[in-house]
């Protein structure tokens, strides 16, 4: 899925404003050079006049400040580097992170997302790569999840 969809499915999800995006960004690398103008960039679509592509890095940054915002950060841990690529797998992992669900929870956002997944598929899908079992997540997946995933969090139907 593009880096850009899934920035703004989470903004959506979560009714953040661009600056809180920004600050957000800033919980996991208080040096990042994002600002709301870079935001407003990322989110428009991509037929639109100053739209940028939101790269790997800020994608992860967001993610781990967006786990960072949801759940706290521990100062006694050192700070993991942000991720070089960010795979459909990656973002499925932070956001089940940051919300801190449960494979219960994950069923059944699928399931109301109209998107159900057998218990084995879901477990693939959090394996190491080179796991005989591990299995690619796709587009379609993704998307059904940040789907049910809104319904949850903003109580639509």
């Amino acid at each position: 899925m593009i880096n850009n969809d899934v920035l703004r499915a989470i903004r959506y999800m979560l009714d953040l404003s661009d600056g809180k995006v920004v600050d957000i960004i800033h919980l996991a690398d208080p040096s990042a050079s994002i600002g709301k103008e870079d935001v407003q960039a990322f989110l428009k679509k991509d037929d639109e006049p100053g739209y940028v592509e939101c790269s790997n890095k800020v994608l992860a940054v967001f993610l781990d400040g967006l786990v960072f915002h949801r759940r706290g950060k521990d100062e006694n841990r050192p700070p993991r580097p942000p991720e070089k690529r960010v795979t459909n797998n990656v973002v499925l992992k932070k956001l089940r992170v940051a919300f801190e669900l449960k494979d219960v929870d994950m069923h059944e956002i699928l399931e109301a997302a109209g998107f159900p997944i057998s218990k084995p598929g879901l477990s693939a899908l959090f394996r190491q790569p080179d796991h005989k079992n591990f299995r690619l997540c796709g587009d379609q997946l993704l998307r059904n999840f940040l789907k049910g995933l809104t319904m949850r969090m903003r109580g639509d139907d």
